[in-house]
């Protein structure tokens, strides 16, 4: 997905008459420019969260209610720390992305596995709730754009729906793999495909570029919870059978490794004094 969605930023800007943007000034978000890097850490970050979820779940044998507890209790805490910081912190901020994809797996397969909603169910509802957050913040602010997740309201939509999305992601993600019947490597070939889709979408439509990021957003999770689930689940199960800790530590390390030679910068968004457009 080279150069996809690199534009996002610019998007409002470049819709501006010219009188405003000559009264407009750039101002700094608390999310990163999306870029490249950004997906590939998405991605990595979506996987980590599959097998770090399952290693709470399941190697060290919590339940899914006890893993949902912890990881639910570190989400908030750094969906706080998030609001609270002045600037763009980039260990801060995927650190609370790792802490959502955690908390949307074991989320996930306690209303699908333990409540009993099953995989179409559990998805179903997911969705309903990720579409009522989005509807509610375009309702309240006018758009969904994250070049505008700037202020404390704002961002408290961004990160519910943030939530919402890896928490349908991997409903998403079993039931492609398990009730589908398709298992975890047609499963994520089929995710990947959809990504390529909505990158070929971006370059030769005019559909918004805002909804095609939330869909990328969206389906990057369920192409990592298939990722994830392929490496750790037993052979039997059509996976690798690969220890769950040592999956994580390696997709953590992968992903420090990112955040330290990568440049992470804030994303901008063009802003006006004391008023941001929709």
């Amino acid at each position: 997905m080279l150069a996809f969605f690199q534009k996002q930023n610019r998007v409002f800007f470049n819709t501006m008459h010219p009188m405003d943007k000559a009264n407009r000034h750039e101002a700094f978000s608390k999310v990163p420019e999306v870029t490249l890097a950004f997906w590939i850490i998405k991605i990595a970050a979506t996987t980590l969260g599959e097998t770090g979820g399952d290693s709470v779940t399941m190697t060290l044998n919590w339940g899914y209610l006890a893993g949902t507890i912890l990881f639910l209790g570190l989400l908030i805490v750094l969906v706080i720390a998030q609001i609270l910081a002045k600037k763009f912190h980039p260990f801060l901020y995927w650190a609370t992305i790792v802490a959502s994809t955690t908390f949307g797996t074991t989320m996930a397969d306690l209303a699908d596995r333990s409540i009993g909603l099953g995989y179409t169910g559990g998805s179903t509802l997911l969705f309903i709730c990720l579409m009522a957050v989005l509807g509610l913040w375009y309702w309240s602010e006018g758009t969904i754009s994250v070049n505008t997740v700037s202020t404390p309201k704002v961002e408290a939509f961004y990160w519910a729906a943030i939530t919402f999305s890896q928490t349908l992601g991997t409903a998403l993600g079993d039931w492609i793999a398990d009730t589908g019947g398709l298992g975890y490597v047609r499963g994520a070939l089929i995710f990947g495909a959809a990504l390529a889709v909505i990158a070929a979408l971006y370059y030769r439509t005019k559909i918004s570029h805002v909804l095609l990021f939330w869909a990328a957003f969206i389906l990057t999770r369920p192409l990592g919870a298939t990722v994830g689930d392929f490496l750790d689940k037993p052979v039997d199960h059509g996976g690798l059978n690969m220890s769950r800790p040592l999956a994580s530590a390696a997709l953590a390390v992968f992903i420090l490794v990112c955040l330290l030679v990568i440049p992470q910068r804030a994303g901008k968004h063009p802003g006006s004094i004391g008023q941001i457009p929709t």
